[in-house]
């Protein structure tokens, strides 16, 4: 069965957030493209040049040739289709694949003959083929393999980051047959300047994608459980760390809250993937379990220190600033910030909560979190908890710092934005 050729190549990318925006922005430069959501009120942000995630410019967006819309009958043109939809854990943080599957529905009734179909959502070994690939053809009346083709190309979109942007980086792939892999190599190779992986197969790609980030989530483990190690023997973390990283081959990880929708979600992927074959997946699962706690051990830790202040263990007026996963990016998925706020209310704290980035409606909505509708600019606050480490914290001097503060009171922080400010021996300090 022939595939499309260069030149007949019509794009279509299901889900347009942080991984599907930029990817069909980059992909529109060189080849006919519709953008699909099923969030009509996005597509019609996106239609008018507005990201509410804030990862592309309004130019960015209106120099992109991408047709956006919500209507699945716009996909009927379309021959190569990428599926970029979120893959989370539920409750008991097993994988969700409820959006994927939904994607793989949608599209299937505008699949053709010689059609392919990329996933690029995170996955464990074997999702492509094993469950995308039943989906689509119960959908289509097509046989994967035969009819259609199925690749992987695993999404590397780091929220944020200027510098690595889906143009920049390596992009692998993987196809059933070697020549669908090199068909998906000259795709994503035109945005890339060639700068392709081709996988061995599907599922060694689907496997390189999921321990990426398995492997970051095991790294920050070990720093956050030296971190507590040293608070408990009242060394700073930051400064031990300082020291340990003038060694040439020292891995610089920093201890902190591990949230959003890769680092704290990948690694249970792959811990599914293991109990199903049997194994029991032991440093994984420890890494998981001790970045999962760093939020309640945090809280104690900082109440701990309120109870140092005058008045004993009465309740304190807390303020935590950052309530998203990332610095400097609006999304508040899995958000171990919000952890660290409920954690500090069961112990019997008034919190208030302000985030520069971050959507109210959604923070109350998702964690029924009052976001401030402005920082105070002089509070007698018991403790200023800096939880993330937004420009606009990042950017306070003693004078911003103190202000939010009563005297004698507490800064706690957690990212270690603040060392370099001085307030004097008035102010207890603590950090992770």
């Amino acid at each position: 069965m022939s595939l499309p050729s260069q030149n007949d190549v019509k794009i279509a990318v299901i889900g347009l957030g942080y991984v599907g925006l930029p990817l069909s922005r980059a992909l529109s430069m060189h080849y006919p493209l519709v953008g699909l959501d099923i969030d009509a009120a996005r597509v019609n942000e996106l239609q008018q040049g507005i990201d509410r995630t804030g990862e592309m410019s309004s130019a960015r967006l209106r120099d992109a040739a991408t047709h956006y819309s919500d209507d699945a009958e716009d996909l009927g043109s379309c021959n190569v289709f990428i599926i970029t939809v979120p893959t989370p854990v539920d409750d008991n943080n097993q994988p969700d694949l409820t959006a994927v599957k939904a994607a793989c529905r949608t599209l299937a009734p505008a699949l053709g003959v010689g059609n392919v179909v990329v996933l690029e959502s995170t996955v464990f070994p074997g999702v492509t083929e094993d469950v995308c690939g039943p989906e689509l053809a119960a959908g289509s009346g097509l046989t994967p393999g035969n009819d259609f083709f199925l690749g992987f190309s695993p999404e590397r979109i780091n929220p944020g980051d200027k510098e690595h942007t889906v143009s920049k980086i390596t992009k692998v792939v993987a196809g059933q047959t070697p020549e669908v892999t090199d068909f998906l190599a000259q795709i994503y190779g035109a945005m890339t300047e060639g700068n392709v992986f081709k996988a061995k197969n599907i599922r060694t790609a689907e496997a390189a994608k999921v321990i990426e980030n398995a492997q970051r989530d095991i790294n920050i483990a070990f720093a956050n459980e030296v971190a507590m190690i040293f608070n408990h023997m009242g060394l700073n973390s930051a400064d031990v760390f300082a020291a340990a990283n003038t060694k040439w081959n020292f891995i610089d990880f920093k201890p902190g809250l591990v949230g959003g929708h890769c680092i704290g979600v990948d690694p249970y992927y792959l811990a599914h993937a293991a109990r199903e074959m049997g194994h029991e997946p032991e440093v994984i699962l420890a890494g998981r379990r001790i970045n999962d706690g760093m939020a309640t051990f945090a809280a104690n830790r900082i109440s701990r220190e309120l109870e140092q202040l005058s008045g004993g263990n009465s309740p304190r007026r807390v303020l935590v600033l950052g309530l998203t996963f990332k610095e400097n990016v609006p999304d508040l998925r899995n958000s171990k910030a919000a952890d660290l706020i409920a954690a500090l209310e069961e112990l019997g704290h008034t919190v208030d909560v302000h985030d520069e980035m971050a959507d109210p409606a959604r923070a109350s909505r998702e964690y029924g979190i009052d976001l401030l509708n402005e920082l105070p600019g002089h509070e007698d606050y018991d403790c200023v908890v800096g939880a993330v480490s937004h420009a606009g914290y990042c950017a306070f001097d003693d004078e911003r710092l103190a202000g939010l503060l009563r005297p004698g009171g507490v800064v706690a922080d957690i990212k270690g934005i603040w060392r370099h400010i001085d307030l004097g021996k008035d102010y207890r300090r603590w950090e992770l």
